[in-house]
């Protein structure tokens, strides 16, 4: 069994519209969505890229999860909280 972790650009209601691509894909077990990182986590026997391809086929943007990713998702937490500095400014 494989987790494979996916950026998938939701709004709303997208969430709903992702479990109905993927409950299309033989072996897939569980699937964990975060809706403020947009991050999806996919558990089960199905391929990586049969499931991105699924996605996408759904019209939804996605991606395989980076670690590039992740510190964007930091970086964004930080500007929202107003604690965010960049050269001595304060946004």
């Amino acid at each position: 069994m494989e987790t494979v972790e996916l950026k998938v650009e939701m709004v709303g209601i997208h969430e709903k519209k992702l479990r109905k691509c993927l409950s299309k894909l033989k072996g897939i077990e569980k699937v964990e969505v975060d809706g403020n990182s947009q991050k999806v986590a996919v558990t089960g026997y199905a391929h990586r890229n049969k499931i991105l391809k699924a996605i996408r086929r759904g019209g939804l943007k996605a991606d395989f999860w980076s670690a590039q990713n992740e510190l964007l998702n930091v970086y964004a937490s930080a500007a929202n909280y107003g604690n965010f500095r960049f050269n001595n400014f304060n946004f």
